[in-house]
């Protein structure tokens, strides 16, 4: 549980907002947030208590479902001081459907819009404490992950790293050139995070967020499709998802997705270790179990080999 959370100060707050119809339910606790299911007459609403690491959630959702109130979640309440959010249900996650890839043909082009309408945003985002993943401080977070000691992976692997720094930063400086788009990106954007009440597809769980180039949202959704739905990387679904998402953004792009994405697998390191850096150490120790197979597909997918 959050650590300092008082649930019955967050009873007494949620009963201030909606008539519970029984006990509320802890559905889930992570090092970063703590969920509560609150059943209703007809319905239910979820309340979630966010660490330190993800305090600029409440605002953000609160934020965006007022701009996007069909592709966002519900907010019935929200407590920015005290990083507490209450949400209305949103049905289902697709993982219930297996994830299939005819849902993200229609979540990323709705997806991809709020991306376009959200980049005049981008500094309120920031100063509400929204990671901040821009193309030109990667280099700087880059250098910090590479310094560590105790990452879960061999000397081998690290050398690795340590050896891309220099062609990261030329990546990242072309990428700057070329598209220097920058706009809230989920950046955990996978089957659990992508709910259908039968109506609407609705994004939730925007603690992972930050500000950086867009099309790297969609490096966990497709690491997801390869590892859970079993796709191969060349499977013809790739390349109709990855248009479907651009067609917001304008023609021509292709190339640009393929360098933005292999920038953002690795700015999504930067992001796991802002992570692991709030948590326990015994939580850390678990999730570096995860972390390490996030660490070696940047490394299969982006990294050169040293010889």
């Amino acid at each position: 549980m959050i650590e300092g959370l008082d649930l019955a100060a967050a009873e007494a707050w949620i009963r201030t907002v909606v008539r519970p119809s029984g006990p509320i339910i802890l559905e889930r606790e992570r090092a970063w947030a703590t969920i509560v299911r609150v059943p209703l007459a007809e319905d239910q609403a979820w309340f979630k208590a966010c660490g330190s690491v993800q305090a600029f959630e409440p605002r953000l959702t609160a934020e965006l479902a007022a701009r996007w109130p069909d592709r966002v979640v519900r907010v019935l309440a929200h407590d920015p001081d005290r990083a507490w959010l209450l949400t209305a249900d949103a049905g289902q996650p697709v993982s219930t459907a297996g994830n299939p890839p005819e849902v993200w043909l229609r979540a990323l082009p709705a997806y991809a819009e709020l991306q376009v309408g959200e980049v005049e945003h981008v500094d309120d985002h920031l100063a509400g404490g929204v990671q901040d993943l821009r193309i030109a401080v990667l280099p700087a977070r880059f250098d910090d992950l590479v310094r560590r000691k105790d990452l879960p992976l061999e000397p081998g692997e690290m050398d690795r790293l340590r050896w891309f720094r220099p062609r990261f930063t030329e990546l990242c400086d072309r990428l700057a050139a070329e598209h220097p788009v920058q706009s809230i990106q989920h950046d955990d954007l996978h089957m659990r995070s992508l709910f259908d009440d039968g109506k609407a597809l609705r994004i939730l769980d925007w603690g992972d967020a930050s500000i950086g180039h867009p099309f790297a949202s969609l490096v966990t959704t497709f690491r997801f499709l390869e590892e859970l739905n079993g796709l191969s990387s060349t499977d013809p679904w790739f390349e109709r998802l990855r248009d479907a998402y651009l067609e917001p953004w304008g023609r021509g792009l292709a190339g640009i997705f393929q360098l933005a994405t292999r920038v953002g697998m690795v700015a999504q390191l930067c992001a796991w270790l802002r992570h692991r850096d709030a948590m326990p150490v015994d939580a850390a120790r678990a999730f570096d179990q995860q972390f390490a197979i996030v660490l070696r597909r940047a490394l299969a997918r982006v990294v050169e080999p040293v010889f």
